[in-house]
Parts: C-alpha cells; sequence; structure tokens
C-alpha cells in the first residue's frame, strides 16, 4: 500500500467537491461572457443611434451649404444679366432636385449602418445567451460526473 492509501475512502468525495467547484466556475465564466456580449449589444445599439444623430447633423450641413450654393447660382445668373426665368430657373430646380437626391441617399445610409449596428447588437445578444447555455450544459455535466463519483462511493454501479 502506497502513502496515499489512507486517503482513498475519500477520493469520490474529493473528486466530487472538486466537479462541484469547476460547476460554479462554469456558470460564473457563462454569466461574465453573457454580460461582455450584452455590452457589446449596448455600443452597438449606441452607435446605431449616433448614426441617427450624424445624419441628422450632416442633412442640416447639407441644407446649409445647398442653401449657399443656391444663393450664390442666383447671384451669378443675375449678375450675368440674365433673368431668373427660362434656363436660369431650370439650373436652379435641377439644383433643388439633384440636393433632395442627395439628401436621400444621406438618409438611405443612415438608416442601412443602423440597421447594421442593431442586427449586430441582436447577433451579440444571441451570443451571449448561447455561451450561457454552454455554460450551463458544462455546469450540469460537472454536477453529474460529482453525483457519479458520489454514488460509486455509495457502492453504486461500477
Amino acid at each position: 500500500m502506497g502513502f496515499l492509501a489512507p486517503l482513498a475512502p475519500a477520493v469520490p468525495y474529493i473528486s466530487a467537491a472538486t466537479q462541484i467547484v469547476a460547476a460554479k466556475q462554469a456558470s460564473a465564466a457563462g454569466k461574465f461572457n453573457q454580460s461582455i456580449m450584452n455590452r457589446n449589444a449596448q455600443v452597438a445599439e449606441q452607435e446605431g443611434e449616433l448614426i441617427e444623430k450624424q445624419k441628422e447633423f450632416d442633412l442640416a450641413q447639407f441644407d446649409k451649404k445647398f442653401a449657399k450654393f443656391q444663393g450664390e447660382t442666383k447671384t451669378a445668373i443675375l449678375k450675368s444679366g440674365v433673368e431668373l426665368s427660362g434656363s436660369g430657373l431650370r439650373i436652379l430646380r435641377a439644383n433643388a432636385e439633384n440636393a433632395e437626391l442627395e439628401k436621400d441617399i444621406i438618409d438611405y445610409n443612415a438608416k442601412i449602418n443602423k440597421v447594421r449596428k442593431f442586427e449586430e447588437a441582436n447577433f451579440a445578444r444571441m451570443q451571449g445567451q448561447v455561451a450561457r447555455n454552454q455554460a450551463k450544459a458544462a455546469e450540469l455535466g460537472y454536477y453529474a460526473q460529482a453525483g457519479t463519483s458520489l454514488l460509486k462511493a455509495f457502492g453504486g454501479s461500477n
């Protein structure tokens, strides 16, 4: 008999205790990973809201620049001696139509980017839930191993 022989009866209990500690660690790791993913989701949602605010700012800046551009165009037309009719009005109208198109593009791009950020947030939450579920499965596995160790100690199936 070796020097560990007196500890032989305690081995199943030590094994079970070790498995229980591992189960608790798996649970804690799963909760931690889920919290990280939930935080990532919050960040993505905040970025989505920032995209909306940036869009509003960009549109306001665009309107300001466009008003200045239209004023300069109108002044150039009038300085050239042409009346503000006919081709002069067509130029201003074409500029306004192009401006609306540009504003629609700014709006569309912002919406697409915002949707992407919200999808990123949803995916992060799903990843967090998967991490939590994996940890629960590992936790249950460790508890089952602890139970098996104890069953063997008390003469259960070998």
